[in-house]
C-alpha cells in the first residue's frame, strides 16, 4: 500500500509538470513564429526603403537628363540665331560693297545726242543730284579704294540730299569708317556719336559703338573703350560686333 501511494504521489506531481512544459513549449513556438513574422517585415521593410532610394537616384537622374536636353536645346537655338543673324549682317555688307563695286564697271553706252536739240543750250547752270544708289555707290567705291576725303564728301552729299533713305544711317556710319582710316580717331568718334544720336534704330548701331571703342583705344582711352565693348555685348550679345566686343575685352 505503502509503494501505491508513493507512485500515486509522484504521478500527481508528474502531471502538472508535463502539462506545464507542454505551455512553454507551446509559448516557445509562437515566439519564433513572431520573431519570423518580425523578420519577414524587417526585410520588406529593407527591401521597400531600397526601392525608393532607387527609384528617387532613378528620378534624380532622368531630372538631370532632361536639364541637360534643354539647356542643350536652349544653347542650340541661340548658336542658330547667332548664324543666322550673321549670315544676315554678312549679306547686307556684301549687298552694300557690291553696290559701291558696281560702280567701277564702265557706264553703258548713251544715245547719240539729237542734231535737232541745239547742243546744250538748254543746260542749266547747276548740275543735278545724282540718284541716289548712285550718289551712295560712288561713295562707297571711294571708300573701298581709300579715297576718304571723296567718300566723305559724297557720303555727306548723299546724307544731305536724300536724309530719309534706307542708307542715310549707312552713309553717316561710314562717314566715322573714313576718319579712322584717316587716322582722325577724335573725328571718327564724333561721326559714329552722330550715328548713335541721329539714327538710335540704325542697324549699324553695334558696328559704330565697336569702332568707337577702337578709336578711343587709339587715343589711349582704353577704360572708356572697354564702356563701349560691355554695352555691345550686353546690348546685342548675338551681334557680330558682340564677338569682336567680346575679342577687344578678352586680348
Amino acid at each position: 500500500m505503502r509503494r501505491i501511494a508513493v507512485v500515486g504521489a509522484l504521478l500527481a506531481v508528474a502531471v502538472p509538470a508535463w502539462a506545464a512544459n507542454k505551455d512553454i513549449e507551446r509559448l516557445q513556438m509562437q515566439i519564433t513564429a513572431l520573431q519570423g513574422q518580425v523578420a519577414e517585415m524587417q526585410r520588406t521593410a529593407e527591401f521597400g526603403l531600397k526601392e525608393i532610394r532607387r527609384l528617387n537616384e532613378l528620378l534624380a537622374e532622368q531630372n538631370a537628363l532632361t536639364q541637360k536636353t534643354l539647356t542643350d536645346q536652349r544653347q542650340q537655338d541661340e548658336a542658330i540665331s547667332a548664324s543666322l543673324r550673321d549670315l544676315s549682317d554678312r549679306l547686307a555688307e556684301i549687298a552694300e560693297r557690291f553696290e559701291g563695286l558696281r560702280t567701277l564697271l564702265p557706264p553703258a553706252s548713251s544715245s547719240p545726242p539729237d542734231p535737232t536739240s541745239g547742243g546744250d543750250s538748254g543746260a542749266s547752270g547747276t548740275a543735278a543730284v545724282p540718284a541716289p544708289r548712285e550718289l551712295y555707290s560712288q561713295a562707297y567705291a571711294d571708300f573701298a579704294r581709300g579715297n576718304y576725303d571723296l567718300a566723305i564728301q559724297g557720303f555727306t552729299a548723299y546724307i544731305q540730299s536724300y536724309p530719309g533713305t534706307d542708307f542715310t544711317d549707312n552713309a553717316q556710319y561710314w562717314i566715322g569708317e573714313c576718319l579712322y582710316g584717316k587716322k582722325l580717331y577724335a573725328e571718327a568718334i564724333e561721326g559714329w556719336n552722330v550715328l548713335f544720336r541721329d539714327y538710335p534704330t540704325s542697324d549699324k548701331l553695334p558696328d559704330g559703338r565697336v569702332k568707337k571703342g577702337m578709336a578711343l583705344e587709339r587715343l589711349g582711352r582704353r577704360s572708356q573703350a572697354l564702356v563701349e565693348y560691355r554695352y555691345v555685348v550686353d546690348r546685342y550679345p548675338s551681334s557680330a560686333a558682340a564677338r569682336i566686343a567680346r575679342e577687344r575685352l578678352n586680348p
